[in-house]
This record gives structure tokens, C-alpha cells and sequence, in this order.
């Protein structure tokens, strides 16, 4: 890779954006569906692209059966980071900055953050009413993940991404450097210009390389 340089010729800051679900954390909604026996909730932006038509879809099956945002914290309350997660997540941030660029929600993610050592998290809001219901959700912005990317490489940063999903891909194409982790199949499949990665520690060599631009 060629060496970028920033202003004075120096080389250019450096920062990881990571995907949360599927890289960090489980699924939620996977977690949810074992948990209620739901099977269309196992759904996930590993399935289907587009991520409004999966949220309606999500927001209309609790609705239907009464799912609450209490019963989905006590599903989260019992989770954990995926094996290897904490460490790996450790190590990177000892050699850069790093950003969770996630599609979840503050609801969802704000146990894991905790058990992660409080990254930072970009992420959505759940609209929940009065009684727990929850009734809709608030996009920070739509494609938040490649406007991020873009935001950091416009203040001079050089920016290198891992994700899992279709949600990701955007996020992943703006970056600098970019790798797929423990992705499933049809989307490794259909964007082999991302390197498919299964094992923290190789994703902590790879990224590490990136940033050495």
C-alpha cells in the first residue's frame, strides 16, 4: 500500500471503525428469536440489505406479539461479548483510535459498551413508550456508517474498517482499508474485494498492517 500523507508530508493519523453485532457482540435479535421462539426475528442485515425493510419487519413482529423493551433487556442482560472480543478490542485500542459504527440501538448497546471497556459508539435510537412498547425507531442518519468514514477521512485521519453484513458495505467501501469478519457466505461471496477474516487475532494483524500506511 502506498504511503498517504498528510499536510508537511507527515503520514496520517489512523482510526478503525468496527461493526458491533456479528463482530463485537451476538446477534440481538437472534439472541431475542431463541429466547421467544420467534423465528422470523433470526433475520438480520446478514440477510437482507435493506435495513428499513427490516426494521418495519422487526417493529411489527413485536407489536404482534407483544414483545417489550424489558423482556428485550433481560434477553441483552444475559449476554456477553463474543469469545476473544474483549481482548482483541483491548489490543487495538492500545495502537489506535477506535469507533463502533453500529446499526443497533443506545437501548441495546449500552450494556456491551460497558463490558467493552466504553468505546465509542455511533449508533440508532429505539422509540419506546410508556409502557415499553417499543413503537418505532430514530435513524441517527441515514448510511451514518460511510458518512462517518468520510467524516474522519475529511479531517485527516486514515481510516481502516471491519464489518460482517450488507449494512457494513458502504461503511467498508469508503474506507481506506477494509475487511470482512466472520461473515456469512453470500456476502463474502458477493464482495471478495473485502478479505474474508474468521479469527480476531489475524483481523488484529491485518488491521495493525493497514495502519501502517
Amino acid at each position: 500500500m502506498t504511503a498517504e500523507r498528510g499536510p508537511n508530508n507527515e503520514r496520517k493519523q489512523t482510526i478503525v471503525t468496527l461493526d458491533l453485532e456479528g463482530v463485537l457482540i451476538p446477534e440481538v435479535w437472534i439472541a431475542v428469536a431463541d429466547r421467544t421462539g420467534i423465528d422470523e426475528l433470526r433475520r438480520t442485515t446478514r440477510d437482507e440489505p435493506d435495513y428499513e425493510v427490516l426494521m418495519r419487519g422487526r417493529i411489527d413482529l413485536l407489536a404482534r406479539h407483544g414483545l417489550t423493551m424489558p423482556l428485550i433487556a433481560d434477553v441483552i442482560g444475559r449476554l456477553n461479548p463474543l469469545d476473544g472480543a474483549v481482548e482483541f478490542l483491548h489490543e487495538l485500542r492500545l495502537r489506535t483510535q477506535v469507533v463502533i459504527l453500529s446499526d443497533t440501538f443506545e437501548q441495546f448497546a449500552a450494556p456491551f459498551m460497558v463490558q467493552l471497556g466504553l468505546p465509542t459508539i455511533l449508533c440508532h435510537r429505539l422509540v419506546v413508550d410508556d409502557v415499553g412498547a417499543i413503537t418505532g425507531y430514530r435513524l441517527r442518519m441515514p448510511d451514518q456508517k460511510r458518512h462517518a468514514v468520510r467524516a474522519f477521512q475529511s479531517l485527516n485521519y486514515h481510516v481502516v474498517a471491519a464489518g460482517d453484513s450488507y449494512n457494513d458495505i458502504t461503511m467498508l467501501s469508503a474506507a481506506d482499508a477494509a475487511f470482512l469478519f466472520r461473515s456469512p457466505p453470500n456476502v463474502s461471496e458477493e464482495f471478495p474485494q473485502f478479505p474474508p477474516i474468521d479469527r480476531y487475532d489475524e483481523l488484529l494483524d491485518r488491521l495493525c498492517a493497514a495502519l501502517d500506511h
